[in-house]
């Protein structure tokens, strides 16, 4: 009798563990997918506020015309883009674009004075600020989540639960450079 009681609250204990593993990896994921949605939120506001800083600078680079579709075919890019890797890599090839397009302000110092252009630059770089910490965010969720299901005992139990791996959202070559820019 006493023996089916041990193995009773051992089963018991392992249902409670398996319950409490689950709905932990649950919310974790769902945190993930928060994370992603909020780079994806900062990734749509930037591609709105680009078509405007393409608008004032097309005014006073009128010869400047390959930098501005780059930035428009980039623009398009990334709002097309649906998996967490094509968004990658369409926003950094938009990075890359505006990274020219700004250049370009540089040779204008009308266009620098720009209350508009100046403007757009500000909130063009708060939403750079938003984006780089909604990554952080996610990666961290992303380191979280992948801990968990990877330290022992949790490990053995995902193998029947199904959790993959997920993967972080890493800096691009292009961004691990060092970059300048100069608003002045």
């Amino acid at each position: 009798m006493n023996m089916l009681y041990v193995v009773g609250g051992a089963i018991l204990l392992l249902a409670v563990y398996i319950w409490s593993l689950y709905n932990g990896l649950v919310a974790l994921k769902t945190q993930i997918e928060e994370a992603w949605s909020q780079i994806d939120v900062q990734l749509k506001r930037r591609a709105d506020l680009i078509p405007n800083l393409v608008q004032t600078v097309k005014g006073y680079a009128k010869h400047e015309k390959t930098i501005m579709d780059s930035v428009t075919r980039a623009r398009a890019s990334m709002l097309s883009a649906k998996s967490l890797d094509a968004k990658a890599k369409a926003s950094d090839a938009l990075s890359g674009a505006l990274g020219k397009l700004l250049a370009i302000a540089e040779n204008y110092p009308q266009l620098k004075a720009n209350d508009s252009f100046i403007q757009l630059q500000k909130e063009l770089s708060d939403t750079e600020d938003k984006v780089a910490y909604s990554r952080q965010y996610f990666n961290s969720s992303v380191l979280e989540f992948n801990t968990k299901i990877r330290t022992f005992p949790n490990t053995l139990v995902n193998e029947i639960l199904g959790f993959p791996e997920k993967e972080f959202f890493g800096a691009t070559a292009e961004e691990r450079k060092a970059v300048k820019v100069n608003f002045e």
